[in-house]
């Protein structure tokens, strides 16, 4: 039996020739890291070129899975034992769900170690994977978090200005506690002091460089222009907005009585862009900012994080992502501010807005 066949439709998944009794941390790890992720399957008695193997005793082995999960995994995640007969070998097929009461540790001799996947390995959760994993395993989400700000010592004339000019209505008092800005003690949320004009999160910031030809080690000249912004995430949107159109150019041609433009970069594109990078960033990334590189020939956007679900984006259509958010307040206001749709389309509509170009060629898909 092809092993695709017994692991289904997840590509999360780690098998062992043989259970190892006195090395459970080999494969409870896997465990741990499953139930911290998007959950998993470990197959017992399959080697590691995908051979069936089988197991002596299915029904000895999977009660010693069964108690050491119990005894080393904390808290215990939900799983399925299934003993199956293959090429007339018996093999186990343990399923991790994903859990919702991360983090997951293993326990052993008084440390306690939670575990995440890369790839197809299973690594210890680094810290600011295990503040994320604490949020999640609270139902909660790093930009509604409390802060240590207080809201009356900052203004938002900017996001008022922004929210008026977009939308046509006034910005009121009652709404920064309905858009979650802001708490009923007065405390700003973080979202609240990302979108304050004088932002304290000092890690929120935008670099932008213009590098001089196609990549960062042109030669003598490597940099035509840089710019570094802070403040609200509005700021740092419309100004990442200005640094690129000053720094790419828009041709036009005449083509009857119209005239087309031949932009380097369509700005709806470049919109949708950034505003991903500033809503979907990891914020508990404190060594990192989000960037713009433009180069002779590309725009590039990097923003700190990986997939919010811990999946690989190598292992994306990127046409079918689907929508899930890190920062659901952000996003909330952004997409009060008619800046991004709740759907969670900003992939489709970059290329779609791409392919409606004038010239456009198959070559050009970003």
């Amino acid at each position: 039996m092809n092993i695709k066949k017994l692991i289904g439709e997840t590509n999360a998944y780690d098998k062992k020739q043989a259970l190892e009794e006195r090395r459970p941390k080999s494969w409870c790890k896997s465990v741990s890291a499953f139930a911290n992720g998007n959950g998993g399957r470990l197959i017992f008695g399959v080697a590691d070129d995908d051979s069936i193997t089988g197991l002596r005793d299915v029904r000895h082995d999977s009660e010693v899975i069964s108690e050491q999960i119990k005894n080393r995994i904390d808290p215990i995640p939900k799983f399925d034992l299934v003993i199956q007969r293959v090429d007339d070998k018996e093999i186990i097929v343990l399923e991790i769900s994903k859990g919702l009461e991360t983090p997951y540790y293993y326990v052993s001799e008084g440390s306690r170690t939670a575990y995440q996947r890369v790839g197809n390995e299973s690594i210890p959760v680094d810290a600011r994977g295990l503040k994320e994993l604490i949020l999640r395993g609270s139902d909660s989400t790093y930009d509604s978090s409390i802060s240590r700000y207080e809201f009356r010592n900052y203004s938002f004339t900017k996001l008022k200005a922004v929210y008026r000019q977009r939308t046509g209505e006034s910005f009121e008092n009652d709404d920064f506690i309905s858009f979650g800005i802001v708490l009923e003690d007065g405390k700003l949320t973080n979202a609240g002091a990302l979108l304050a004009d004088e932002s304290p999160i000092r890690h929120s910031r935008l670099f932008c460089t213009r590098w001089n030809g196609l990549d960062k080690a042109a030669g003598t000249m490597d940099v035509l222009d840089d710019k570094e912004f802070s403040g609200s995430l509005v700021v740092l949107l419309e100004n990442g907005l200005d640094f690129v159109r000053t720094n790419s150019k828009v041709k036009w041609q005449k083509a009857g009585e119209e005239r087309i433009e031949l932009p380097d970069y369509p700005k709806r594109s470049v919109l949708e862009g950034l505003v991903n990078a500033l809503i979907h960033r990891q914020y508990l990334d404190l060594g990192s900012e989000v960037h713009i590189d433009l180069f002779d020939d590309r725009l590039e956007i990097y923003s700190p994080g990986g997939m919010c679900d811990g999946s690989l984006v190598q292992e994306q259509d990127i046409d079918k992502v689907p929508s899930k958010r890190r920062n659901p307040v952000i996003a909330d206001i952004f997409n009060r501010l008619k800046y991004m749709e709740r759907r969670g389309s900003g992939f489709k509509k970059i290329q779609s807005v791409y392919q409606s170009q004038y010239l456009y060629t198959d070559e050009m898909r970003p």
